[in-house]
């Protein structure tokens, strides 16, 4: 690992809202900053708002025909344009004209999505990947800037899988999903959080575009291990529900043994694991039509080395450069 990450500045930012059009902190925000960019504002850069799902977020729907935070893999993206596409397969086409080519030198260097989950996850930080050096920095200076956030960082994708999220376009990506918040609602609190969260990271990227170097550092992620589905009668229905000790209990440990869902017999059904695993988006209304009551995650380790812009011309930067608490390459 080289013991600074060398970057280049960081100018072409985009913060999006309404990729799902019923979670109301990015819709409101976003359409604020369509009015008002100031706080958008930084002296290297300006960052760019944009309502990603504009049909849905007039609905008050999560996705008018198909969910667009799905539709950003390579496969949908090189996909010839069908009359049979559904509407957010066609905006996820002119997000990547508007924001990418996804993977290439054109790519914006970061998008911010913003989301909310009815769980109780509080301030999480999305990243898809535990190899980029400036989304761990990013999300590293928001834990040292909140710490009252308690801001915990969750790698969505398991080691290999393709990327799908709307933040995939750009060179850099985070997602920030704040809870919990009924789909629909606006909460005064979650609104706030969310937006000071989103102006603490611009002015890291400021800092940043500005010449001031980040030390290293060792972070604690919850990388994606595995989804439970909840018990199903044979014709599909659910059959339980959450157990009331697990609810709400977000990201803390989940043993072997432990009840995970109740009957309405009353009969208790435990967690079946190996090994403890920790349960996160724990009964997302929004999971239910995915087969999903909660996910489960590993709590691991990363080293992050130093990270400072290039000061001198280059043609290309070094963003993954990240390993694991044995020095291995992750």
């Amino acid at each position: 690992m080289s013991d600074t990450v060398l970057v280049k500045s960081l100018h072409r930012v985009a913060v999006v809202g309404g990729t799902h059009g019923n979670e109301m902190s990015g819709v409101f925000l976003v359409k604020h900053w369509l009015k008002d960019s100031s706080h958008l504002v930084r002296d290297t850069f300006s960052a760019v708002p944009l309502l990603s799902n504009p049909k849905a977020s007039e609905k008050g729907v999560r996705y008018y025909e198909k969910d667009l935070n799905r539709c950003f893999t390579l496969d949908i993206l090189s996909a010839p344009d069908s009359p049979d596409d559904p509407y957010e397969v066609l905006r996820a086409k002119e997000i990547n004209r508007m924001f990418g080519p996804r993977g290439s030198a054109n790519a914006y260097d970061m998008i911010l999505d913003l989301h909310n989950t009815t769980s109780n996850m509080g301030v999480c930080l999305i990243i898809s990947r535990v190899q980029n050096a400036v989304e761990l920095h990013v999300c590293h200076y928001i834990q040292t800037r909140l710490p009252y956030y308690i801001p915990r960082i969750y790698v969505y994708t398991k080691p290999g899988a393709d990327l799908y999220s709307v933040d995939s376009v750009a060179r850099c990506g985070i997602g920030f999903e704040l809870g919990p918040q009924p789909q629909g609602v606006v909460r005064a609190d979650i609104l706030q959080k969310m937006k000071t969260v989103v102006e603490v990271t611009l002015d890291f990227i400021d800092h940043l575009n500005k010449g001031i170097e980040f030390p290293g550092f060792e972070i604690d992620v919850y990388q994606c291990a595995d989804q439970v589905d909840f018990p199903r009668s044979p014709d599909g229905e659910i059959s339980a529900v959450v157990h009331p000790s697990l609810q709400d209990k977000d990201f803390s440990l989940l043993h072997p043994g432990d009840p995970i869902f109740l009957g309405l017999d009353g009969q208790i059904i435990p967690y079946s694991g190996k090994k403890p695993l920790y349960p996160v988006f724990i009964n997302e209304a929004a999971y239910h039509e995915k087969k999903i009551a909660f996910i489960l995650a590993e709590k691991i380790q990363v080293s992050v080395p130093a990270l400072k812009r290039q000061t001198h011309k280059i043609s290309g930067d070094n963003l993954f450069s990240v390993l694991d608490k044995e020095g291995k390459d992750i």
